[in-house]
């Protein structure tokens, strides 16, 4: 009985760390069936979910660190997505006010949401790290990866080998998170393809209600490439590498306090 006790309080906090990714697939499910009158598609959903956040917030379910992340992670997803749909590698083919070189602005929501279920699944399960390879390392990683996103339109990816400089720099590196009164570890490179294998499938829901296209979903939908886990699990190793010094950086201002 105390295992199913445990999955059901666990599966609580992964839901409740859920809700603004939720609100925004299904925001972007209720305006692709339902016409949105006097305001284009994508602005609405950038106004509705700038309401989710700011409801978030008001209510506790976010703290104000957290939405500097969110912040954050919305910038870096804004500044790529302006990069790669100038590249032709996708495409947001309705009208909008409020697009940027192309991009709606509510795209960079899709990326903050990832730190959105970070931060709070850190925060609802207590979470901690063990062997972190230090800012510098981990900083370099990080750097690279997100260079790499832009660079490989014109040089060699790096993807792979980037992989596994992953596995090197975080070998020794562990998750641990509590349940109750139950404390459980995982491997952090573990939790990278989990996470990036959801965010996949969130990504065929998001491209099946038009939030964006690939160019092969031009004429009708198809599922989304697997070669893309790959990409977000390094983009899952960015956000966590800013989140996990953030969050270092928080507790030790609080020890030196």
């Amino acid at each position: 009985m105390k295992p199913i006790i445990q999955l059901l309080h666990f599966g609580y906090h992964q839901a409740m760390s859920c809700i603004f990714p939720v609100a925004i697939f299904g925001t972007l499910a209720l305006s692709s069936a339902i016409e949105i009158p006097f305001v284009y598609r994508y602005d609405a959903i950038l106004l509705i979910l700038l309401a989710v956040q700011y409801l978030m917030y008001r209510s506790g379910l976010e703290t104000r660190d957290e939405i500097k992340v969110i912040c954050v992670f919305h910038l870096i997803g804004l500044l790529l997505e302006m990069y790669k749909v100038t590249m032709g590698s996708w495409s947001y083919p309705e009208p909008g006010f409020t697009k940027l070189f192309d991009v709606p602005l509510y795209s960079g929501f899709m990326y903050a949401s990832v730190a959105s279920f970070m931060c709070q699944i850190w925060r609802r399960l207590k979470m901690d790290i063990t062997g972190w390879p230090g800012l510098l390392a981990a900083g370099l990683l990080g750097g690279a990866i997100y260079l790499n996103f832009f660079t490989h339109h014109f040089i060699p990816d790096f993807r792979w080998w980037l992989t596994g400089l992953v596995l090197i720099v975080f070998w020794k590196t562990w998750i641990i998170y509590r349940v109750r009164t139950n404390t459980y570890r995982m491997p952090l490179t573990l939790a990278f393809v989990i996470v990036g294998f959801f965010i996949w499938l969130a990504e065929n829901i998001a491209t099946f209600f038009n939030a964006w296209k690939y160019p092969d979903q031009y004429q009708s939908w198809q599922l989304v490439s697997f070669s893309k886990i790959s990409s977000w699990f390094l983009l899952v190793i960015i956000s966590v590498i800013i989140v996990a010094q953030l969050k270092h950086v928080k507790a030790s201002r609080h020890t030196n306090v």
